[in-house]
């Protein structure tokens, strides 16, 4: 029998803080017993509560990077967090595909920093859809739910509509109340995950802690209700690791 675990990748941005990004995202691999791999698409400069600028790592090298990974390791898993643009994104992805048809792709839609920093401001719907035709799940909050489909007057309504090309797990850490409810949207079937909303439950991060404990636990063998839940259990106990914007992976 073997020991090996898993392997994922992670491609996102490198936060120095370590709370979100890359660095964030290998730690909750790790944590859940997933081998992390990481290739960094920009460097950022921030902390938990300011983002002053960001530079951008070029396709060509982004490639590069992920292509020294794929000559060395089988990789069938990966989550794509911060990216330059959405056309970019939809080449890289066809760039993936390409490298391996197999490959299962959670997309966490970076849109705008939890510091305030906005990167995509706007969206085309054509562009949107062909994106998520290729994801095997993609995970707003709400806020990022209506941007990524404007027009609807609610974020649960465009996460229905968005579901009909891919699953949504529509994340309610920006609601308020008692309990804090994410929602998958699958197959036109609704699965909620919900926990009671932490006091001191804002982290910097947190929205890619919950994409990368997903993605760790599909590398795992879990189907997709079973790896949203275990997720949910897992940024929950981050949330609640400390009453600071960074949590503690432990």
């Amino acid at each position: 029998m073997s020991n090996k675990r898993p392997l994922a990748l992670s491609i996102a941005g490198f936060d120095p803080s370590a709370g979100a990004g890359l660095l964030a995202d290998v730690k909750t691999l790790e944590m859940n017993g997933v081998y992390g791999l990481g290739v960094c698409t920009a460097l950022t400069l921030q902390n938990d509560v300011s983002f002053e600028r960001v530079s951008w790592v070029p396709a060509a090298e982004i490639r590069e990077q992920i292509r020294i990974l794929f000559a060395r390791f089988k990789v069938d898993f990966l989550k794509i967090g911060l990216v330059e643009s959405l056309p970019q994104l939809l080449e890289l992805v066809g760039w993936l595909k390409g490298q391996n048809p197999k490959l299962k792709i959670v997309w966490d839609p970076v849109l705008k920093a939890s510091a305030g920093y906005e990167f995509h401001r706007k969206t085309d719907r054509n562009l949107l859809q062909a994106l998520c035709a290729e994801m095997a799940l993609v995970t707003p909050n709400k806020p990022e739910m209506l941007r990524m489909w404007p027009g609807e007057e609610a974020a649960d309504i465009a996460a229905q509509v968005v579901s009909s090309f891919c699953p949504v797990l529509l994340k309610g850490g920006h609601d308020e109340g008692a309990q804090a409810t994410d929602v998958l949207f699958d197959s036109g079937k609704w699965h909620s995950f919900t926990s009671p909303r932490l006091p001191h439950g804002e982290k910097h991060g947190s929205g890619c802690v919950l994409s990368a404990a997903v993605l760790a636990n599909l590398a795992k063998g879990k189907n997709l209700v079973e790896a949203c839940r275990a997720a949910k259990d897992y940024t929950t106990a981050f949330l609640a690791s400390n009453d600071t914007l960074l949590g503690y992976h432990s």
